[in-house]
């Protein structure tokens, strides 16, 4: 038996039988949509009924490039997509004009410094050495937009590392913006499932001012932890005079609907160095 070649497979591989089936042939039966493989037959896989195999699909790929590119844990940047980086700042404010645009533009330009934190820390978290396993740690993930995203890419590509991009399709034209590493930029057509991966291999998490997208991404996470669905990490807040001035959070204390106990599981910080030492800090003291 130790001379004889076992193989290790005895079915066709399905790429090979997709090639195949794509030189049929073209008869009646063979050019009907009910005769295509399952899986090569796009109207039957966004059929309604099968929002359940897209779910699976969706959770699958990103998980497993991921695996293959060894990407052990990552640091998560959350934020808005409107905050101009500061070379940009000042032609915000310039277009525009007079009137309320006027102010809303000045306030966006004034938290144009958090696009520089958010690159410097990026940078600062790219130059973690990866575990004994050979798994890389802090890899920068980001939603793979334009802003606050692009400064968390854009800082692990200024030290020469790759980064992830987690992009969703939305109605309008979009595209992951030009330092997410090609192979770790993703897109996704379910927020939650977009969502689950950005939490599953996070092992910190930057928060800078942002809006609806931020606040979503940002309180589900603070709601798995409070729940204890999710093992704490790290939550940096970037901005106190944001953050206290859009929520009271000293209000939900004293109203009863969250205990101040829940007030320490994120922290408030401003540049990118105390934010790194937080982290650093926070793992160290947990051996």
């Amino acid at each position: 038996m130790t001379d004889r070649h076992i193989p290790k497979r005895v079915f066709s591989p399905a790429r090979e039988e997709a090639e195949v089936a794509s030189k049929q042939i073209s008869t009646p039966q063979t050019s009907d949509p009910a005769y295509r493989l399952a899986f090569q037959d796009t109207d039957f896989l966004l059929r309604e009924d099968l929002r359940s195999v897209r779910f699976q699909l969706e959770l699958l790929k990103p998980e497993l490039l991921l695996n293959e590119a060894g990407i052990g844990s990552t640091f998560v940047f959350y934020g808005s997509a409107r905050i101009p980086e500061p070379s940009k700042a000042a032609a915000l404010v310039e277009a525009a004009g007079d009137g309320p645009r006027a102010k809303v533009a000045a306030r966006l330009a004034e938290k144009s410094k958090y696009y520089d934190e958010a690159r410097k820390l990026a940078a600062l978290a790219s130059g973690t050495a990866p575990s004994d396993d050979g798994k890389r740690q802090f890899v920068v993930c980001s939603g793979g937009g334009p802003s606050i995203m692009e400064a968390a890419n854009r800082g692990a590509d200024d030290v020469g590392a790759e980064s992830i991009g987690l992009n969703i399709v939305l109605p309008f034209e979009q595209a992951p913006n030009p330092y997410v590493t090609p192979k770790l930029s993703f897109q996704f057509h379910y927020f939650a499932l977009r969502k689950m991966h950005f939490l599953l291999r996070a092992r910190a998490v930057a928060v800078f001012p942002g809006g609806f997208g931020t606040f979503d991404e940002t309180f589900e996470l603070l709601t798995l932890i409070q729940t204890g669905k999710v093992t704490p990490v790290p939550i940096l807040f970037y901005g106190r005079d944001f953050w206290t001035r859009v929520i009271d959070f000293d209000a939900l204390v004293e109203e009863g609907v969250i205990g101040a106990q829940d007030l320490e599981l994120f922290r408030f910080v401003e540049t990118a160095e105390e934010g790194w030492a937080a982290v650093q800090d926070y793992w160290a003291s947990r051996g």
